[in-house]
């Protein structure tokens, strides 16, 4: 089995996985990150989302192998020094979740909106949810710690 070096949240890994195994079962099983979930498998949940070069993707279909060189964030790497980052301090904030499963896919998916566009809309917020899902129903909540997470940042860059 070839050996691949990631570099997942600033620092590179060596991972040994075979050539079509999804990036989801390194960080999982392999390097026991525990951000990501598997959800469905299908990349139709958003569980598993991961950032990649600063775009969410879903790591239960894509390889492993093909991410060498490339920057890969797990919301296991995102508080630093003892914060959390600014979302996750609003979803805490704001009791964003209930069972918290999928927490990890709307999470990954505000911090790539917010870093991108500190100053999103409502409704670039709720598009860029378009694809991610809450079997609880905690949709209502999760929207308004995204949006305390906006001003935070917005209010932190200006």
């Amino acid at each position: 089995m070839p050996i691949y070096k990631l570099n997942i949240d600033g620092a590179v890994k060596s991972v040994e996985a075979d050539v079509d195994e999804p990036l989801l079962y390194a960080l999982t099983d392999k390097l026991k990150l525990k951000g990501p979930k598997f959800g469905c498998g299908l990349a139709q949940c958003g569980t598993c989302t991961v950032l990649v070069n600063g775009q969410p993707i879903r790591s239960c279909i894509v390889p492993t192998a093909s991410l060498e060189n490339k920057s890969i964030r797990t919301l296991d790497g995102l508080a630093k020094n003892g914060q959390l980052h600014a979302v996750q301090a609003a979803f805490v904030e704001e009791q964003a979740a209930q069972c918290g499963y999928c927490a990890n896919g709307w999470i990954m998916h505000a911090v790539a909106l917010l870093e991108k566009n500190p100053k999103a809309t409502d409704q670039q917020i709720k598009d860029g949810f378009a694809n991610v899902q809450c079997r609880c129903g905690t949709q209502i909540a999760i929207m308004r710690a995204v949006k305390v997470a906006r001003d935070k940042m917005s209010t932190a860059k200006a």
